[in-house]
C-alpha cells in the first residue's frame, strides 16, 4: 500500500503498486493527458514506472523544465527511426539530447545531403502523427547482443559489450516496430513530441570521439515545447548570425585570423583600442581594490608544472619547446608563476592578504576544430589574479571580490548574472578535511550575501571548490565568465608559507580569481551583445568630424585636435565625398557620434551632432559637446548626450 506524497504536501494512498500515469489519472483526467513523465524521489522516470513503496512524486508536464530534455531525447529517437525507414541499412550509434536540441550519429556508406534533411524531417512529423506508444523493455544482455547483431547494428553490439557488464540486463525502448538501447526515460508516445522541432545541419563525427575510429555522419536538430518556442529560437539564431563577432569584426575593421597562426588574433587599430580601454578600466578597478599588478614569463621549465600538478593534468593541452636539453612549456595559466613571486622573501601574517594581478598571456593547444573567432583561441590574455591570505581572511576576500565582479559587469551593461557553486570532483588533491573547510567557507559567503545559487556537485577544480558567475546576453545566451576558486593545496606543493602571529610557519590559502576571463572572448561577447553598437566609453572611435566642402576642412581639423586634447577618441573624414556617403560609411562602422560641419557651423563656431542611430541633436559649441561626451563616457553609458 504505497503512499504517494505530492509537491504541495498532500498524500494519496493506494491499495497496490501503481504507475505514475495512474497516479496522474487519480488526480484528474486533464493531468493524466498532460503527463509526460514523473519524478519519483527526485529521479526522472517514465509514466509507466511502477511505484511500489512510499515515495514523493511530481508529475512532469510540458510546462516543466525537465520536459525539454525528454522531448529532445525523443526527437533523437524519432529522427533515428525516420532515417532507418527512409534509408534501410543505415546503422544508428549514439543520439543524446544536448543544449537546445539533439543529434544522432549514423553509419552509412552514402553521404546525407541538405535535401535529405527535409525528407527526414517530413518523415519525423509522420511518425509523430502516428502517435506510437513508447514502451520500455528489459532484455537479457546476451539476447540484446544477439538481436542487434542479427539486424546488423554492430555499433550497438559494441556499446552493449563495452558498457553493460555480463549478467546485467539491458534497457530497450520500442516505438512501433523500431527499438533502441537506451536508459530512458521517454515520453509516453511519439505524438507527445508535437511539432516544435527542426533538423538543422550535417556534420562529421568520429565514432566515440576518437580520430583513430571511422568517421560517422551526424545530424543535428533542435526541439522545443511547441512551434511558438521553435520560431522564437530560430529568430534568435537569425539575430545571432547578424551579430556574429567575426562578421562585425571585419565590418568594423577590428581583427582577423589566418591559417599561419591558427587560434591567434591579429588585432587591428580599432580592435586593439577596445582591448586597451577594457584593460585600462580593469587596471583602475584593481588599484581601487589594492591589487599589485605583476608580469611573469611566457615559457617556464617543465619541473615547475610537475610540482604544481599541472603537467599530469594538462600536459596534452600545453605547447612544449626544448632548449639546451631542457623542456619548457608555454604557460597555460598563471598561478604557479604568481606563487614564485609570493615566495620571494619571508612573509608575515601582516603582509596578508597579498593580491597579485596579471594580464597574463596564456597559450593552450586547443583542437583546431574547436577554434572560433575570439570565442575559442589558442593564445589569450586573462584578467587573472591570485590572493594569498589566511583562513580567517577567506570570507572577506571572497565577499569583496564578488562586490567587485558585480560592479564590473554592471558597468559593461550586464545585470542578469547567475551564480553556480561547484564542489569536490572525484579526481582531486588534498585531504577531505580541507575540502570540507573550503566548501563551507565559500558557501557561507554566498549565503551571507543572500545570493541565489545553484549547486554543481563534483564540478570543482582538482585543487579546490569554486564559484562561477554566468552572464546572460540580449539573446538569452549564457556565458560563463567570472570565477573564484579556493585552493589549500598548490601553495603547499610549491613551498609557500608565512609566519603567523604566534611565530609558527603556516601555509597561506590561495584564491584563484578572474572577472572577465579571457579578454579576447569577452570582447567577442561584447560585440555580439551590442551588435557592434558599443557604448561610447568602449567605442574605438567615439566621434568622427565630417566636413561638407573643403571650405570647412581647416575648422574640422582644429575641432578634431581640440576634442582629442580633451581625452576623446575622435577622427576626421575630410575626403572629397558627398556628406551622405560619409555618414552612411561611419554609421556602418558603428561610430557613436557624427559631427557635421557646414558653412553655418563654420560661421557660428559650432558643430551639428548626429547619432549613429540617425537622431539629430542639433548644433552645439565644441565645449558643450566635449563635456557631454566625457560625461556619457564616465557614466559607462548610463547617461547620454542630449541636444
Amino acid at each position: 500500500m504505497p503512499t504517494v506524497t505530492l509537491p504541495d504536501g498532500s498524500t494519496r494512498e493506494f491499495d497496490q503498486a501503481i504507475t505514475v500515469h495512474d497516479v496522474a489519472a487519480d488526480i484528474g483526467p486533464g493531468l493524466a493527458k498532460a503527463a509526460l513523465a514523473g519524478k519519483v524521489d527526485g529521479e526522472l522516470v517514465d509514466t509507466s514506472y511502477l511505484i511500489e513503496k512510499d515515495a514523493a512524486l511530481a508529475i512532469v508536464t510540458s510546462k516543466d523544465e525537465d520536459a525539454l530534455e525528454l522531448m529532445r531525447h525523443d526527437a533523437a529517437h524519432i529522427m533515428a527511426q525516420a532515417v532507418q525507414e527512409l534509408y534501410p541499412g543505415t546503422q544508428v550509434t549514439i543520439g543524446p539530447a544536448i543544449e537546445n536540441g539533439f543529434y544522432y550519429d549514423f553509419a552509412r556508406d552514402e553521404a546525407f545531403t541538405p535535401e535529405d534533411l527535409a525528407t527526414i524531417e517530413k518523415r519525423m512529423h509522420e511518425i509523430v502523427k502516428r502517435d506510437l506508444k513508447i514502451e520500455r523493455e528489459v532484455w537479457d544482455r546476451d539476447q540484446a547482443v544477439k538481436v542487434f547483431g542479427e539486424i546488423g547494428e554492430q555499433y550497438k553490439v559494441e556499446i552493449i559489450n563495452d558498457v553493460i557488464p555480463e549478467g546485467e540486463e539491458v534497457s530497450v525502448y520500442r516505438q512501433g516496430e523500431w527499438f533502441d538501447v537506451c536508459r530512458g526515460p521517454h515520453l509516453p508516445s511519439t505524438g507527445k513530441l508535437g511539432k516544435g522541432f527542426k533538423l538543422m545541419k550535417l556534420a562529421g563525427a568520429y565514432w566515440r570521439g576518437d580520430s583513430n575510429n571511422v568517421m560517422l555522419q551526424r545530424i543535428y536538430g533542435t526541439a522545443w515545447r511547441d512551434k511558438k518556442e521553435l520560431k522564437a529560437y530560430l529568430q534568435r539564431l537569425e539575430e545571432a548570425e547578424k551579430r556574429d563577432h567575426r562578421k562585425l569584426g571585419k565590418t568594423m575593421d577590428l581583427f582577423h585570423t589566418q591559417e599561419e597562426a591558427p587560434g591567434m588574433i591579429f588585432w587591428h587599430e580599432h580592435g586593439w583600442e577596445i582591448y586597451l580601454v577594457i584593460q585600462d578600466y580593469i587596471r583602475g578597478m584593481l588599484r581601487q581594490h589594492h591589487y599589485q599588478e605583476v608580469h611573469t614569463p611566457h615559457i617556464i621549465d617543465r619541473s615547475l608544472w610537475e610540482k604544481s600538478g599541472h603537467w599530469e593534468k594538462f600536459s596534452d593541452d600545453m605547447f612544449i619547446t626544448e632548449s639546451e636539453n631542457r623542456v619548457y612549456a608555454l604557460k597555460p595559466m598563471n598561478c604557479p608563476a604568481h606563487i614564485q613571486i609570493y615566495n620571494q622573501g619571508l612573509k608575515s601574517y601582516r603582509d596578508l592578504p597579498l593580491r597579485l594581478a596579471e594580464f597574463g598571456s596564456c597559450t593552450r593547444n586547443e583542437p583546431s576544430g574547436t577554434l572560433h573567432g575570439l570565442m575559442r583561441v589558442r593564445n589569450f590574455v586573462q584578467d587573472d589574479a591570485h590572493i594569498f591570505c589566511t583562513e580567517g581572511q577567506i570570507q572577506d576576500e571572497v565577499s569583496d571580490f564578488i562586490d567587485l565582479l558585480f560592479q564590473v559587469y554592471a558597468d559593461f551593461g550586464f545585470e542578469d548574472v547567475s551564480v553556480k557553486f561547484s564542489t569536490r570532483p572525484e579526481q582531486r588533491v588534498g585531504e577531505d578535511a580541507l575540502w570540507d573547510k573550503a566548501e563551507q567557507s565559500l558557501q557561507a559567503v554566498l549565503d551571507n550575501k543572500q545570493l541565489d545559487w545553484e549547486l554543481q556537485p563534483g564540478e570543482g577544480a582538482f585543487y579546490g571548490p569554486k564559484i562561477e558567475f554566468n552572464l546572460k546576453d540580449c539573446l538569452d545566451r549564457v556565458w560563463q565568465l567570472g570565477t573564484i576558486q579556493l585552493d589549500f593545496s598548490m601553495p603547499e606543493r610549491l613551498g609557500s608559507h608565512y609566519i603567523a602571529e604566534d611565530g609558527s610557519k603556516q601555509v597561506p590559502v590561495m584564491l584563484h580569481r578572474a572577472i572577465l576571463g579571457s579578454l579576447e572572448r569577452f570582447i567577442g561577447i561584447l560585440i555580439e551583445h551590442y551588435a557592434g553598437v558599443l557604448p561610447l566609453w568602449l567605442a574605438p572611435v567615439q566621434a568622427v568630424v565630417l566636413n561638407i566642402t573643403d571650405q570647412q576642412a581647416d575648422y574640422a581639423r582644429k575641432m578634431e585636435e581640440s576634442l582629442r586634447n580633451k581625452g576623446l577618441r575622435v577622427n576626421s573624414d575630410l575626403r572629397n565625398e558627398k556628406i551622405g556617403f560619409k555618414i552612411r560609411e561611419h554609421t556602418i562602422k558603428r561610430v557613436p557620434y557624427l559631427l557635421v560641419i557646414g558653412d553655418r557651423e563654420l560661421e557660428a563656431g559650432t558643430v551639428a551632432v548626429r547619432t549613429r542611430g540617425g537622431k539629430d541633436l542639433g548644433s552645439m559649441p565644441v565645449e558643450q559637446l566635449a563635456e557631454g561626451l566625457k560625461t556619457e563616457s564616465a557614466s559607462r553609458g548610463r547617461t547620454v548626450l542630449e541636444g
